[in-house]
């Protein structure tokens, strides 16, 4: 297993009398992203959250690089980050002095080079001083990114990262992304409700519904296999009938 980037084994989430997630495993290898796909309210954002440590699991186990999160929590957050539309940078600080900051928070050898080779790889290098609460959700979008490889992470956790991009900013991004997994062999878990994206980004999919992993297998070949002409009307038959696909994994 000594390529495996992320494992997790049975994790559980519930709010009261809500099972957000149920019993969960599933791994992400060195190279591969990996989208975690389903409707509102499937337990997307709550399993990465517990990967994140943000929430507490009610039971199972989390591995990143096969360190038990439960033992080595610090050590672990050393080597992942988190990217989505929803957690923008401090407004009222410049784009350098965020990422700046970030890079300080990670440690990161040679802070500055590396804000600056983000700067330019971002296409963020005009607006190094604007304050990041006045740039417009797709220039935000792409700091918030920066931000995310600040320390060259080896799990990168990435929600709805492209939803406010127009489509040249999008392909952008995936092709930068995609790059980043198979250079620095990096193992990223993507979620999105852009099954195009999905299809063009992820090497594998995960289907959530009500908290249960349902599907799993090639975003290519899935759908054919399950009757369906593409990966959106997938989509909405987990979505309106997830019982007549629960269990069948390619």
């Amino acid at each position: 297993m000594e390529d495996t980037i992320l494992r997790v084994s049975e994790l559980t989430k519930d709010y009261r009398d809500v099972q957000a997630v149920d019993t969960v495993s599933f791994t992400v290898r060195a190279g591969e992203i990996v989208g975690l796909l389903g409707p509102n309210g499937a337990g997307k954002t709550t399993t990465i959250s517990m990967i994140l440590g943000v929430l507490e699991p009610r039971s199972g186990d989390i591995y990143v690089l096969e360190k038990n999160f439960k033992k080595e929590r610090e050590k672990i957050l050393e080597d992942v980050n988190f990217g989505a539309v929803y957690a923008r940078m401090p407004g009222n600080e410049t784009v350098y002095q965020n990422l700046y900051i970030f890079a300080l928070l990670y440690n990161v050898k040679n802070p500055r080079e590396r804000v600056e080779e983000l700067l330019k790889k971002f296409s963020l290098e005009r607006f190094r001083d604007t304050k990041a609460g006045v740039l417009s959700s797709g220039e935000q979008t792409r700091v918030t990114l920066a931000k995310a490889l600040i320390n060259k992470p080896r799990l990168l956790l990435l929600d709805e990262p492209t939803a406010s991009l127009d489509p040249n900013s999008a392909y952008f991004i995936r092709n930068e992304i995609r790059s980043y997994a198979s250079k620095e062999k990096a193992g990223i878990l993507w979620t999105s409700h852009n099954m195009h994206e999905v299809e063009a980004v992820c090497d594998r999919v995960l289907f959530l519904s009500r908290g249960k992993i349902i599907l799993e297998g090639d975003p290519k070949t899935l759908p054919q296999r399950h009757g369906k002409k593409d990966l959106e009307e997938l989509f909405i038959t987990v979505a309106r009938e997830p019982l007549s696909l629960e269990g069948i994994t390619e």
